[in-house]
């Protein structure tokens, strides 16, 4: 019986030394996402189109303006006075999602094309991510206003907040210069 626990205990070990020196299986390389449709999917699933790509009465309601995507407030809308606020409505936007008005006074949406002039076509990629991160327009300048969430986004990875710029590079440029923001007393003066 000696001989047959010694044999089982030998046995036993070999088996567990050969699976310890056999080769790990290799593990499956996580798929290469190009930065491009990884920033396409950010863009559309982040609600960018809700407040950057003015909407128009479409058959069924309000629907973005796709023609003009991601173009910001259109320069060619008049800025009237908006409603009276109270402390229970205190912010309202314009028709077109791109105008928003509350304490701050009123912020107009950015065009996000890649447009040389009035767009994103002369930022780089440090001053995109400088702008998400800190709140500031082109990264260094006024400060960003509501609505945009950018306290929320500035939580993006810098590899994710890359791939939204390499994106917006790639889509149609529209020439669109948005209006400067408004403060309260230029709110107060509008007719």
């Amino acid at each position: 019986m000696h001989r047959s626990v010694t044999g089982l205990l030998t046995l036993a070990t070999a088996l567990a030394l050969t699976a310890c020196a056999a080769p790990a299986p290799e593990t499956a390389a996580a798929p290469v996402v190009d930065p491009v449709e990884r920033g396409a999917y950010l863009v559309s699933t982040m609600g960018c189109h809700d407040c950057h790509t003015p909407w128009k009465e479409g058959p069924n309601g309000p629907e973005p303006d796709m023609t003009r995507a991601l173009s910001g407030h259109p320069e060619d809308l008049e800025i009237t006075k908006p409603p009276t606020l109270t402390e229970q409505w205190n912010t309202s936007t314009f028709a077109t999602f791109t105008a928003w008005t509350g304490p701050w006074g009123m912020s107009f949406t950015a065009n996000l094309t890649p447009d040389q002039n009035t767009g994103l076509g002369i930022w780089t990629e440090e001053m995109f991510m400088n702008a998400i991160r800190e709140g500031k327009h082109m990264g260094t300048s006024r400060p960003i206003l509501p609505p945009m969430p950018w306290q929320v986004y500035r939580n993006l990875t810098d590899d994710d907040l890359k791939a939204v710029f390499a994106y917006l590079r790639t889509i149609t440029p529209i020439s669109n210069h948005v209006p400067d923001p408004l403060t309260p007393e230029q709110v107060a003066a509008l007719k």
